[in-house]
């Protein structure tokens, strides 16, 4: 795992640093085709056909990967068949085969390789890739892919690099505190994943050009204060003028510490500690 630059023969590979995908499986190009299904692109529009998502179109045609985030198959091992990439996201995804023979995709932990193995249920080891409930963690543990509700699956700290720490259990509740830096109440039968979410240079990538934004999906975006004032708060004046007035959203909204969170939201009280400001 690490990240690939290049001579600068051209401008744009002066400053391009992609992934050098060192650790996906060789032998493992193509996906499981069980395990994937169409995905088709919607240009950022709604069932009724209007746009709801600006700056959305184009991109390289790509299939959905079917991701086990329950980890419900429980007290039968597992072994980890390949690491592979997923265009869907920014982690790697991990294939493993149980014993009966069926294979599922998870997400791929910090330290997961080849043959390793993974298992499901309150008797697993504390081991990266292995799925345990909250209260069968010891304090201080890394975990990602954690449930909310017992049997929904895991829905937050998915993305690459994330994870969450287990700081203290009291009676049906653990602490767990987020990659925001907030601390929140969770069931503490609840499952996580043990680990660290691989990919952990994701976030020290460098597209290097425009056209790279493209290949996925993501189109141009033009600044608020070049458009007129039709289009946005911040549009028109003489010259080059913010309309002087504070940043905003095309609907208005304050851009800069304006809290849109409601107050009287009803899982505020799942909040031990909000994040930091």
């Amino acid at each position: 795992m690490g990240l690939k630059t290049f001579r600068p023969f051209t401008p744009s590979l002066r400053w391009t640093a992609i992934s050098d995908f060192s650790e996906l499986s060789p032998k493992h190009k193509r996906p499981e085709k069980k395990l994937t299904e169409e995905l088709r692109s919607s240009g950022g529009r709604n069932s009724s056909g209007r746009m709801t998502s600006r700056r959305r179109g184009g991109g390289h045609r790509r299939r959905y990967r079917i991701i086990d985030f329950k980890r419900d198959k429980l007290g039968m091992p597992a072994r980890v068949l390949s690491v592979e990439y997923d265009p869907n996201r920014s982690a790697r995804i991990a294939l493993i085969e149980f014993e009966d023979k069926e294979r599922r995709y998870i997400l791929a932990p910090v330290g997961i390789t080849v043959g390793r193995a993974v298992s499901n249920g309150p008797a697993a080891e504390i081991l990266p890739g292995n799925a345990l409930p909250l209260e069968n963690i010891p304090l201080g543990t890394q975990v990602h892919n954690i449930e909310f509700e017992r049997g929904r699956g895991g829905q937050i700290v998915r993305s690459a690099g994330g994870y969450a720490i287990l700081m203290a259990k009291e009676g049906i509740y653990a602490h767990v505190k987020l990659p925001s830096g907030e601390v929140r109440l969770i069931p503490a039968n609840c499952y996580a994943t043990i680990g660290q979410v691989g990919n952990i240079d994701h976030e020290n990538l460098s597209l290097g050009k425009a056209g790279r934004n493209r290949w996925l999906g993501r189109r141009p975006a033009s600044r608020a204060v070049a458009k007129n004032p039709v289009d946005h708060p911040m549009g028109g004046g003489e010259g080059k003028s913010s309309g002087g007035r504070q940043p905003t959203s095309r609907s208005g909204v304050l851009a800069k510490g304006f809290k849109t969170r409601r107050k009287k939201k009803h899982s505020s009280k799942y909040i031990v500690q909000g994040r930091p400001r």
